[in-house]
């Protein structure tokens, strides 16, 4: 890249000074020869004046004085009524140098003034060596000026690759650095962005192996224990049946929080926001839980606007629609009501039932890891929250009694990617 900076701007700066140079060049030199024509006719005129001047006051025309006056000047004076005489001073140059010019007078005195065009033809030269100088100083002010405006781009661009490089290798860190180039300063600001996006990800990724390691531990303890009571009563038919079963429920318990990490760490990796019809998602949601509430003896309620789109997945949706119905099953009362509406600023789903709600001092709590105040595995609405947050929405308790809870989703037309609505509907 930078060859191809220096030879371009090489390119322009030689094509420039052509362009510019050549008619300078032609100019300067007609201009000196003109200079010099003007010289020697301004010459001849003011010898006309004298030699009138001598003849008026009857004075002898004097050559050497004449010579003195004019040097390095052949000079012919041809004066009416003296025939056949010319008066000539100093020596006349070749023919092929010669610069010649006349002039002559009404009374008959013909003058001309003859010079050698070495002279005229070595100030050329000299103002033509001016500019091929500052021809040779202007391209090399562009040379100069390309190198540094070379390094000036190609020193950010390795800095820039190697800031990539280190994204690719997993040193997710922003480096923050600006160049003072609006184009590269965007390139970095986004390589930043991508850089603190990548963190975030890998801290999710320790966060869910954290999650599992810490969450499986005990479902696995307790079917191990079951397993071994099994084994210990194999004799027992009753007490084998009853510690299947209880076996049972520990793997479905260990089944439901390997489902809710799997699927926090896949929507984490893989989610692209788009366009979500609620209805049709909530109306599965009712399909899926109808049944659970209706053996519970509850009532299962959808009101609110229809037709309502948002910004996010379905899948990342359901799941938190999914996990809130299911805490009001296991731990709320009464009837539960789904209800949407939309404001300027988001589309609003609020689960709320009639139960006895979240105590108080659990309530400001209640979405930090591990805080499950009925013996639940702590991860339900907190992976909840992380999935409304990665689509641009949020989850929040809007009511601990009875409890109510409301997720805030973007709306349809938003342009803020990956931002948090902000503010109750």
């Amino acid at each position: 890249m930078r060859r191809r900076l220096l030879s371009s701007t090489l390119l322009v700066a030689v094509i420039a000074v052509l362009l510019l140079g050549i008619p300078l060049g032609v100019a300067v030199n007609r201009l000196i020869q003109e200079e010099a024509t003007q010289e020697l006719t301004g010459e001849a005129k003011s010898l006309v004046g004298d030699v009138e001047y001598a003849r008026g006051q009857e004075q002898p025309i004097d050559p050497e004085q004449l010579a003195k006056k004019y040097p390095e000047r052949y000079i012919q004076i041809y004066a009416r009524g003296i025939p056949d005489q010319v008066i000539t001073v100093g020596t006349e140059p070749p023919r092929d140098r010669s610069l010649k010019a006349d002039a002559q007078s009404e009374s008959g005195v013909y003058v001309v003034v003859i010079r050698d065009k070495t002279q005229v033809e070595q100030q050329v030269h000299a103002w033509l060596l001016l500019i091929l100088a500052l021809a040779a100083v202007a391209l090399a002010v562009a040379v100069g000026l390309a190198v540094v405006q070379s390094r000036r781009l190609t020193l950010p661009l390795r800095d820039l690759a190697m800031i990539a490089e280190r994204l690719g290798s997993g040193e997710a860190r922003p480096s923050k650095h600006r160049y003072g180039i609006q184009e590269l300063d965007r390139v970095a600001e986004v390589l930043d962005r991508s850089a603190t996006r990548i963190a975030d990800l890998l801290a999710r990724e320790r966060e869910f192996a954290t999650d599992a390691s810490h969450q499986l531990r005990t479902p696995l303890t307790g079917l191990t224990m079951r397993l071994e009571e099994i084994v210990a009563a194999a004799d027992d038919p009753g007490v084998v049946k009853e510690e299947g079963e209880a076996a049972i429920v520990q793997a479905e318990r260990l089944t439901a929080v390997i489902d809710e990490l799997l699927a926090a760490a896949r929507r984490q990796r893989h989610a692209q926001t788009a366009v979500v019809e609620l209805d049709a998602l909530l109306d599965q949601q009712f399909i899926e839980w109808g049944p659970a509430f209706s053996r519970g003896g509850r009532k299962l309620t959808l009101a609110g606007t229809r037709g309502l789109k948002a910004l996010g997945t379905s899948g990342g949706i359901s799941q938190v629609i999914s996990t809130l119905l299911e805490n009001s099953l296991k731990h709320g009362g009464g009837p539960v009501t789904v209800t949407t509406s939309s404001t300027d600023k988001s589309i609003v789903i609020e689960v709320a039932d009639q139960g006895d709600g979240i105590p108080d001092d659990i309530a400001p709590r209640v979405f930090e890891r591990n805080m499950s105040g009925a013996g639940g595995t702590g991860l339900g609405l907190t992976l909840a929250r992380a999935l409304a947050a990665a689509d641009g929405g949020r989850l929040e308790l809007v009511r601990p009694r009875p409890a109510a809870f409301a997720v805030f989703l973007r709306p349809v037309g938003d342009s803020g990617r990956y931002r948090v609505v902000s503010g109750p509907a």
